[in-house]
């Protein structure tokens, strides 16, 4: 026997009353997220991956967490390269409230959050990156699909531009970034910057003295290495190493 005709579930007025209630609810018991659409600059077809990607645009919008009990996934592990933070988060949020907010963007390459976008979280003053979309869950309650369940991780940064124009957001890419054109000099009009002349062809700029490793990554370790080694200076008598030799790893090359 068919389903009673008189309590139909799929009506557009019941939809729509569903979906309300979604809202007012992540209006009451949600957080304000910023969310972050990335742009891609030249994304390598191979990889996958786009290592020039920016993030120029930031849209506040209200989100549930749904981890209740703290972060999920491998959280704190010890690896050979030393700590990584595996936090992983879960965040619910409206569809139409993202269509109205973020998704009248033309900018965006899709009508819908994307992977590799990012959620900043002021609570924590954290970065989380999408990792999947789900968009069917809850599944088809009044047959339709009102909600977006963000799998996020914690976010490690590796230079990406950051300009939303929200200080807290974009002080990140100030104190941590390590792309020295960051810190370059720029002509007056802002058209270019002060090149150096090289004898080798390679374009070398201008770099503020601002710049240097130890200050935008307090764990790179490339100086004390380099000293150690002795190539920190013009004199190669204290160099660890004689590059002068044809062969310094082998066998004495006598030719």
């Amino acid at each position: 026997m068919p389903t009673n005709v008189y309590f139909d579930t799929g009506t557009t007025s019941e939809q729509r009353l569903y979906e309300d209630l979604i809202i007012e609810q992540l209006k009451i018991y949600g957080q304000d997220v910023f969310y972050l659409p990335r742009k891609i600059a030249n994304k390598d077809t191979i990889f996958g991956e786009d290592p020039a990607s920016s993030f120029d645009d930031s849209y506040i919008i209200e989100m549930y967490v749904d981890n209740t009990d703290g972060y999920m996934g491998e959280q704190e592990i010890i690896k050979k390269f030393g700590l990584e933070l595996r936090d992983d988060i879960t965040f619910t949020l409206s569809k139409l409230r993202w269509e109205t907010l973020v998704g009248n963007n033309s900018d965006l390459v899709a009508d819908r959050p994307q992977e590799g976008d990012l959620v900043y979280f002021p609570t924590t003053k954290s970065f989380f990156e999408i990792q999947f979309v789900e968009h069917e869950q809850p599944f088809y309650q009044q047959s339709a699909l009102p909600t977006y369940k963000l799998s996020c991780t914690r976010f490690e940064y590796s230079s990406e531009r950051i300009d939303t124009g929200i200080a807290q957001i974009d002080s990140v890419e100030d104190s941590l970034s390590t792309d020295t054109m960051n810190f370059q000099f720029s002509l007056e009009d802002e058209t270019g910057s002060v090149v150096l002349e090289s004898s080798i062809g390679a374009i070398d700029y201008i770099i503020n003295e601002s710049f240097t490793m130890a200050t935008q990554s307090p764990t790179d370790q490339g100086l004390a290495f380099e000293t150690a080694a002795g190539t920190n200076t013009s004199s190669t008598t204290d160099d660890i190493l004689d590059f002068s030799e044809r062969n310094p790893f082998g066998e004495v090359d006598e030719y």
